[in-house]
């Protein structure tokens, strides 16, 4: 049954607002970018054909607020809504409030978030549909049942959030006697930023990469892969540099890792895009199912980059019970693709978020290269959100093309008034490391940092001998 979208609410801020925004425009929908009150002149609500304020401009009084964001949306003549990612796009209950409202969700439906959502859940339906799960148990009920599941899994393990996301909710335990207070942080965390303090174990893979297949699936039980996305570049769990294909992987290990996700995808009747998300051990190539993210990627631009297919225009069309415009056969991975992510961050110190005021903007326009962002010259960077500010893409015919274009890019993207992560993003192309394909989920942390650290002693070190011996 099709449900033609001709104006679509938007329920998101940043980038990614504007990026549906210009989905819409390439569609021919109306769309009305649904803000908070610090989100009143941004890029999205600027580009839309329309604007409706959510309410004030904490998130939990704006883009969490699931009664305030219908009524915008309602107020606004909307028939459909984009929750883009983050916020409220992978809340089952978000979902069904937009059904109930005669809204159409441009997402899974609210039983297919409901059973990846839950971590727990997921691992079981994954497990069902004969994808490789890493040694783990289901809810953890009390300290002494996990010290005895910890023995029998071995040490290090991971204890996780069930409802988690973006790293939080999670510990590594190397050794029992830090696993009570492991166990009540990561539970107190999950608390806090998901309303659900329910943790699960599993076994840490310390030498780890991190792979991930987007998917997309249609109300006609057709889904397709979309390739891998490598996304190792991480500082506690949070990804800062992904691309595609992965240098790690070879065909026989791509064609196996995506068969066994569009199969789970399958098991779940998932319907829009998706990605299933897998850890590989490096010690012995195998790979692990870790979770599925039923939502667009902050990561989606690499894939659009090697495929050529607007994973976000797909998702409506999709939700309209359109069938997918493309099959498995005319998927066609041209190139190699890098995303990085700007934050405004100060690396120097701890990564600290630095909002305040773009003096001047000023970003790269070559060949193969994209930016993906909200900001502008005089834009400011509120305090209430995530630090991200703008998505890096490059796209080039080889991996080393790409790794020297995102050079070139970096050198040429002008951010003034405001500390970003610009720099560190160029450091890291130059690390033998990265550019030999070697990194891990722990790299950054591991030797990266370090290493970087040592660098700027010394360098300062050579500073200050220069600048005494001028003034001797």
């Amino acid at each position: 049954m099709t449900q033609t979208i001709s104006r679509l609410f938007v329920a998101n801020r940043g980038e990614i607002a504007v990026r549906v925004v210009q989905a819409c425009r390439s569609l021919g929908i109306e769309v009305v970018a649904g803000v908070s009150e610090a989100d009143i002149d941004s890029l999205a609500a600027r580009l839309a054909d329309d604007f409706e304020i959510i309410g004030p401009s904490p998130a939990g009084d704006s883009y969490l607020a699931i009664d305030r964001v219908i009524a915008a949306a309602r107020r606004a003549r909307c028939d459909a809504l984009h929750p883009g990612y983050g916020f409220l796009s992978e809340r089952a209950d978000f979902a069904r409030a937009c059904v109930e409202a005669g809204i159409t969700f441009v997402g899974p439906s609210a039983e297919a978030i409901e059973s990846m959502g839950d971590k727990i859940t997921a691992v079981n339906l994954a497990a069902a549909a004969g994808v490789p799960c890493v040694p783990g148990c289901g809810a953890l009920k009390d300290t002494e049942e996990a010290l005895g599941l910890a023995e029998g899994i071995g040490y290090p393990v991971l204890i996780k959030a069930s409802a988690g996301g973006g790293g939080r909710g999670m510990r590594v335990v190397r050794e029992a006697a830090e696993l009570p207070a492991q166990m009540a942080a990561a539970s107190s965390e999950a608390h806090n930023a998901f309303g659900d303090g329910t943790i699960y174990m599993e076994k840490f893979i310390d030498q780890a990469r991190h792979i991930e297949i987007q998917i997309m699936g249609d109300q006609f039980g057709r889904v397709v892969h979309l390739g891998e996305r490598d996304c190792s570049a991480q500082r506690r769990h949070q990804k800062l540099i992904e691309e595609t294909p992965s240098p790690a992987m070879n065909d026989a290990q791509r064609q196996d890792m995506a068969e066994c996700a569009t199969r789970l995808a399958r098991q779940a009747s998932y319907v829009g895009a998706g990605t299933v998300e897998f850890v590989v051990d490096m010690h012995d190539s195998r790979f692990y199912f870790l979770e599925m993210n039923t939502r667009i990627q902050v990561e989606h631009p690499v894939t659009e980059m090697v495929t050529g297919i607007d994973l976000v225009a797909e998702q409506i069309r999709v939700a309209q019970g359109l069938p997918l415009s493309f099959s498995q056969e005319q998927v066609r991975l041209s190139g190699h693709a890098i995303e990085c992510r700007i934050n405004a961050e100060d690396p120097n110190k701890n990564f600290l978020p630095k909002p305040g005021l773009i003096s001047q903007w000023s970003q790269p326009t070559a060949n193969g290269v994209r930016v993906d962002s909200h900001c502008f010259t005089g834009y400011t960077v509120p305090p209430f959100y995530d630090s991200l500010i703008a998505k890096l893409i490059v796209h080039a015919d080889t991996r080393d093309q790409a790794i020297e274009s995102m050079r070139q890019a970096l050198d040429g993207f002008r951010i003034d008034g405001i500390i970003t992560t610009v720099g560190f993003h160029r450091e890291v192309m130059d690390e033998p490391d990265f550019i030999n394909g070697q990194v891990t989920t722990r790299w950054v942390e591991q030797t990266f940092l370090p290493t970087r650290k040592t660098r700027q002693k010394e360098l300062k070190a050579v500073q200050l001998a220069q600048q005494a011996a001028a003034e001797s």
